[in-house]
């Protein structure tokens, strides 16, 4: 299978329009998904399965995102489950996809992040972003406040700190052990363009999930590259895109898989708390045409297929974005069809070289 980079955010983009799919490593955000009749622990299991499944094949790295009080993602404590896939991979780093850096205490953050680049070095990443990764109620029950992610960036400085007290003008009277000294990577994330802005104005890796916000994607990683300095961290742009891909042995099945992942959306719709449901033979049995229209737009990215059909589409959208690396994002009920669909995107970057 092909074998990508593992190596840091530090490496340096070459400032070109890259026309392989092998010019740029590949990685895996994971939701954690309980799937309909099954548990959280059923999901967790899965999870790392996967996480050791893509690290077999090569994927650079394996993030997981922080939601709550939404009954098909299980991973909420997202901390603790990066300890999990960590322990039980080798290779491939693992982080957060991302941490929802208002709803915590930025100490907290920094010694669980630093526990793990610790007990795993060299091999984690924190994603971080601004919106709460939940409903304005449980939002609440977090945070206790309504901020709305207004104080994000200076939660971030605050944060940046605990890791390097030089950027402070004062000797630090609350430090982060661990975490002091440590290099664990920051990267921003986000679905419009202010991430996108102050990533690029601190010199920070940044990573648009283009997977349920792809009208914002061009602006954003245009945003983003002309706001650009170079820092300690990158001399040039590092740009990661989140795109849902849906493989499968036939165009037909890939679509059939992919009916899942759009019922997930229509229940985020319509309010609707429930697993990841199985996939069905007609959706139009199932949404309006409304409905329709709006998952249409918000999935609009997504790539859905055979090998051949998602090996153009994925060829397009580098065209497209020039990104520098992918996160693939593949909400899929059977864990098998799930784990063969990260095998025929591998494929796919093997046989580009």
């Amino acid at each position: 299978m092909f074998t990508n980079p593992v190596g840091s955010i530090l490496a340096k983009a070459d400032g070109f329009m890259k026309n392989k799919l092998s010019d740029i490593p590949y990685s895996v955000l994971d939701l954690s998904p309980i799937v309909a009749g099954a548990t959280a622990a059923d999901a967790f299991k899965n999870t790392l399965s996967l996480a050791q499944h893509t690290e077999k094949l090569g994927f650079n790295r394996f993030w997981l995102a922080e939601h709550h009080n939404m009954p098909f993602i299980a991973s909420s404590s997202t901390a603790l489950l990066i300890g999990h896939v960590a322990a039980g991979t080798s290779t491939i780093r693992v982080g957060s996809g991302g941490i929802m850096l208002p709803n915590h205490a930025p100490l907290i953050i920094a010694e669980q992040f630093g526990t793990l680049e610790s007990l795993y070095p060299g091999r984690i990443d924190l994603g971080l972003g601004r919106a709460p990764g939940t409903d304005q109620r449980t939002a609440h029950a977090l945070r206790r406040n309504r901020n709305n992610g207004q104080e994000f960036p200076e939660l971030l400085e605050e944060l940046l700190s605990y890791f390097n007290p030089d950027l402070l003008d004062h000797k630090p009277v609350v430090r982060a052990i661990p975490g002091e000294g440590l290099s664990v990577p920051v990267w921003l994330l986000g679905s419009s363009g202010f991430s996108a802005q102050l990533a690029g104005q601190l010199g920070l890796p940044f990573s648009f999930a283009s997977h349920f916000s792809p009208d914002n994607t061009l602006p954003a990683l245009d945003l983003y590259r002309r706001n650009f300095k170079p820092s300690d961290t990158l001399e040039k742009p590092h740009a990661m895109v989140g795109v849902n891909v849906i493989a499968a042995e036939t165009d037909e099945k890939a679509q059939y898989l992919a009916t899942t992942l759009q019922q997930a959306f229509l229940n985020l719709i319509r309010s609707t708390e429930s697993p990841l449901p199985p996939p069905v033979e007609n959706m139009d049995e199932i949404w309006s045409p409304y409905e329709k229209a709006a998952l249409e737009q918000q999935l609009g990215s997504s790539i859905i297929g055979s090998k051949e059909t998602v090996k153009a589409k994925l060829q397009k959208f580098l065209d497209d974005t020039n990104a520098d690396e992918m996160m693939i994002v593949s909400q899929i009920y059977d864990h098998q069809d799930r784990l063969r669909s990260y095998e025929i995107v591998a494929e796919i970057i093997e046989e580009s070289k």
